[in-house]
């Protein structure tokens, strides 16, 4: 079998990761020379994860897939007690009133972000084990009758969401809960199971959302000014107006690269969350269509690559990494127009932050390495 990289999939991670560092070269030189008197203090961070990434890219991506199943269970269970030792006062780091990272020294690591890569590959590995691994190349999958049944899959499925779900509310990590949710949704779909499991199980998540927006009234607050983000423009509404600025100020072709005004101060998590929004502002319509359309474009890849994968478990893992890192960066980019609320999920391959961007790469090696065995 001649096995080999598909570059266009490649070439498109690598334009969003360049675009990343270019505009955090710019964006962040205010912030770090403000706290470490050196203007290239972050973005040198930055490369420094990118560089972490290629290289755990490079072995996922060499891994047999068959030795990546076995360890699957191990590292499913690892990334669940980290998720839970964030909650401890002695080693969890609370951060904008939420508790998601482990600090070691220098270090900090968001567990979370390797949940998600995790949860999705056990999931696609427990549903190719029950449902069976063959498959006819280029075919959806159909689930055999026998299996249709509530507790063999449904049940089970739904208390692995609840598990996921405890975690994440915990964490008070709404943003990353619903793309994780996302993920393992369309992983469940198109596993071949019945349309109604689906159907019952997003109003089961739904739900769970509306009794967790009831139990923390910050989250009701967060919705209402959301809808209505003039109601308290410098509070809660502070963020989603100053990022309306900033994209609305860009026009078209926006004012240029390196010129944003809004990256002194002036928009929140600039070189995270609301990276997008310094984009529009900087590049205009033209620039936020570029990353939209590379976007797009990573799904259609991933969705190819799905496609002509040989079993079961390569087609729902793809197809399950593929949703995770498009839904996190359309809900990303909705958040800073106002279409979502503010969520504090960050832009993949581009905002600031080591530990998304290596778990986004993680995802990247096994795509590759599923599709030079398809």
């Amino acid at each position: 079998m001649k096995k080999k990289i598909n570059f266009h999939f490649l070439i498109i991670v690598l334009i969003l990761i360049s675009l990343g560092a270019l505009f955090l070269a710019t964006l962040s030189a205010p912030e770090s020379f403000k706290k470490f008197g050196n203007t290239n203090y972050y973005l040198f961070h930055q490369i420094y994860s990118i560089a972490i990434g290629f290289a755990l890219a490079f072995f996922a991506f060499k891994i047999p897939l068959r030795i990546l199943k076995k360890i699957l269970p191990a590292l499913f269970f690892i990334s669940i007690i980290a998720s839970l030792i964030v909650l401890f006062p002695a080693v969890g780091a609370k951060l904008l009133g939420a508790k998601r990272w482990i600090n070691i020294g220098d270090i900090s690591f968001q567990p979370s972000e390797l949940l998600k890569i995790t949860a999705i590959l056990y999931l696609s590995l427990w549903l190719s084990i029950k449902l069976g691994e063959s498959r006819v190349k280029g075919s959806f999958f159909n689930a055999k009758r026998s299996y249709n049944n509530l507790i063999k899959i449904f049940l089970p499925f739904i208390f692995f969401l609840a598990l996921i779900v405890a975690i994440l509310a915990m964490q008070k990590d709404l943003g990353t809960l619903s793309v994780i949710i996302i993920s393992l949704l369309a992983v469940y779909f198109a596993s071949g199971t019945p349309l109604w499991h689906t159907v019952i199980a997003i109003l089961t998540v739904m739900g769970g959302a509306l009794a967790l927006i009831r139990i923390e009234p910050y989250r009701i607050q967060r919705l209402l000014i959301f809808l209505n983000p003039e109601k308290d423009p410098l509070g809660i509404g502070f963020h989603l107006r100053q990022s309306l600025l900033a994209v609305g100020s860009g026009g078209i072709f926006g004012k240029g690269l390196g010129t944003s005004s809004q990256k002194f101060g002036f928009l929140p998590e600039a070189m995270g969350d609301s990276i997008f929004a310094i984009i529009g502002e900087e590049t205009g319509i033209v620039g936020c269509g570029v990353i939209l359309i590379l976007f797009t474009m990573f799904f259609i890849y991933g969705i190819k690559i799905a496609y002509h994968a040989t079993d079961r478990f390569s087609y729902l893992a793809v197809i399950g990494i593929s949703t995770w890192i498009v839904s996190q960066a359309f809900i990303n980019i909705g958040s800073a127009i106002g279409i979502f609320p503010v969520t504090g999920i960050p832009l993949p391959f581009v905002s600031y932050g080591g530990s998304h961007i290596i778990a986004e790469m993680i995802g990247v090696g096994i795509m590759l390495n599923i599709s030079k065995n398809s």
